[in-house]
C-alpha cells in the first residue's frame, strides 16, 4: 500500500468519481490513476468503487470506510508537512477558508489585506460555498478554517469559536412606505413581498424563528445565497430586503434605504471553526486573532484541549462579543 494510491482514491471520491478531472487536477495521467487504484484494490481484497465498464460508478461500503481512514491518514501526513515547515520557514506556507459571500465580501478583505501585508510568502486560498458545503470542507480537511453563521454545529470533530455577533437591515428604495414608519414592527415587513437569504444562509434560521413566534407568514417573493444579488432584485422592485447589517455599504447602495432590524431578531453569531488535530501554525493563530482579536493564541489554545462542544461553549459564555 502506498500513499499515492491513498491520495489517488482520495481525489477520485472528491471529484465525483471522474478520473480525468482528477489526472488533470494532480497533473498525472488518467491510466496511472486507474491503474493505481486497481493495484490497491487487490492488494487489500475489496473494492473501493463500483464499475459500470470503464467508468466508476459509486463508492461502495468498504470503500465509505477506507475513504474515511484514508483521509485520516492523508491529514496527518500534511500535519507532518505542516510542522516541519513551521520549523524552516515560519512565515511561509499555505492557509485556506471556506466562507460564505456575506464574510468574503464585508467582513474579510481588510483582514485580509492586513493578513497577505504581514505574510506575503503565505498562498492564501479561499472557498465560498453553502454553510453546509463550508462546514463539511473542514471537517474533512479541505480547509484549515471555515467562517460562518450556520451548520457548523452539525460538526463534533469542528473546534468553534465565537467571533462577533451581528444583526439585520431593512433594506428599500427611497419613498418606501416603511421609511414613513417611526417604529417598524414584524408586522410591517411581512406586509410586503420579502427578498432575502436562502434557508441556512447568513443567519436565515433566526429571521424565520422571529416570524413563526409572531404567528406572522410572510410572502418570501425570491431568496438567493448573496446580498449584493438580494440588493439588486429590491432596486428593481421585487420585495424587501432583509439582509446583514454589514452588507448595506452608505456609498455603493445610497439609492437604497437601510432600516434597523436589530429590534426585530435575534443576533446572530459568526463563528470559526477548524477540524479538531489540526496543527495550527503560527500564522493561523495570527489570522484567527486579526479577525476576533478577542481570539488569542492562548484563547485558541485552550478551547483546542478542551474535549467537548459543551466545555468550549463554556469557556466563552463569559466573554462579550462585539456587535455589527
Amino acid at each position: 500500500m502506498k500513499l499515492q494510491q491513498l491520495r489517488y482514491i482520495w481525489e477520485v471520491a472528491h471529484h465525483d468519481l471522474n478520473v480525468s478531472a482528477t489526472a488533470q487536477s494532480l497533473y498525472t495521467s488518467q491510466p496511472g490513476i486507474s491503474k493505481q487504484i486497481r493495484l490497491l484494490e487487490d492488494e487489500l481484497g475489496v473494492e473501493v468503487f463500483s464499475r459500470s465498464g470503464k467508468h466508476l460508478t459509486r463508492i461502495t461500503p468498504a470503500g465509505e470506510a477506507i475513504l474515511k481512514t484514508a483521509g485520516e491518514i492523508l491529514r496527518k501526513v500534511e500535519s507532518i508537512k505542516q510542522v516541519a515547515q513551521e520549523f524552516s520557514n515560519e512565515k511561509k506556507g499555505s492557509l485556506s477558508l471556506a466562507t460564505t459571500h456575506t464574510q468574503a465580501r464585508y467582513a474579510l478583505p481588510n483582514i485580509i489585506e492586513t493578513f497577505i501585508d504581514k505574510y506575503p510568502d503565505v498562498s492564501l486560498h479561499m472557498h465560498q460555498g453553502t454553510p453546509m458545503q463550508i462546514s463539511e470542507m473542514a471537517a474533512d480537511g479541505t480547509v484549515d478554517f471555515a467562517v460562518a453563521t450556520e451548520a457548523l454545529e452539525l460538526f463534533s470533530d469542528l473546534v468553534m469559536m465565537p467571533c462577533y455577533r451581528w444583526n439585520r437591515s431593512i433594506v428599500v428604495p427611497k419613498n418606501h412606505p416603511l421609511c414613513q414608519v417611526s417604529q417598524l414592527t414584524l408586522e410591517d415587513v411581512a406586509k410586503h413581498p420579502l427578498v432575502t437569504y436562502v434557508f441556512g444562509f447568513t443567519g436565515r434560521s433566526k429571521l424565520d424563528e422571529a416570524f413563526i413566534e409572531r404567528g406572522l407568514a410572510p410572502k418570501v417573493v425570491f431568496t438567493a445565497a448573496d446580498a449584493d444579488v438580494i440588493k439588486t432584485y429590491v432596486r428593481l422592485g421585487l420585495g424587501v430586503g432583509i439582509i446583514a447589517k454589514m452588507a448595506y455599504d452608505e456609498e455603493i447602495d445610497s439609492d437604497l434605504v437601510a432600516l434597523d432590524a436589530s429590534h426585530l431578531f435575534q443576533p446572530s453569531t459568526t463563528k470559526i471553526g477548524f477540524r479538531r488535530g489540526t496543527f495550527l501554525r503560527g500564522y493561523m493563530y495570527e489570522f484567527i486573532e486579526l479577525f476576533a482579536p478577542h481570539l488569542t493564541k492562548e484563547v485558541v489554545t485552550e478551547a483546542y484541549n478542551r474535549h467537548s462542544k459543551a466545555e468550549v461553549e463554556e469557556l466563552f459564555s463569559h466573554i462579550e462579543l462585539p456587535t455589527f
